[in-house]
């Protein structure tokens, strides 16, 4: 008889549009065993947009950028009743999807969180 594991902990990303920089960190942590992982945008025109119901899947969410993007804000504004750990990355809105430079700096920045992602265990940053 096989046994359910354990439940994974709920990761979310968020981004503006969520093209690029969200899509590109569940990108990263799709195939890891230890979390599930999703992402959204907090615009209206993002792919997936951000809301309560997903929102609230989460038990920690990463968004890429308060400073230019307000992100942070934005979720706390909308959603004043949902209490959940935001973590900001500081990772502005200028590479495209599953750019080398994007990949490299969100590994640096979630892997003090999550660990490095699958297949990226023993990689350092560039030029390190």
């Amino acid at each position: 008889m096989n046994v359910d594991p354990a439940p994974r902990e709920r990761i979310l990303f968020v981004c503006t549009a969520n093209i690029d920089r969200s899509r590109t960190a569940e990108d990263m942590y799709r195939r890891d065993e230890r979390y599930e992982v999703r992402s959204a945008g907090v615009a209206p025109f993002a792919t997936v947009v951000l809301t309560r119901d997903i929102l609230l899947w989460a038990d920690r969410v990463f968004v890429m950028n308060e400073r230019e993007d307000q992100h942070r804000t934005l979720i706390r504004i909308r959603f004043p009743d949902v209490d959940r750990p935001l973590v900001d990355l500081d990772v502005e809105d200028r590479w495209h999807r599953g750019d080398p430079e994007l990949v490299e700096l969100l590994t640096r920045r979630l892997r003090p969180h999550l660990g490095p992602p699958p297949g990226r265990a023993r990689k350092g940053p560039a030029g390190a």
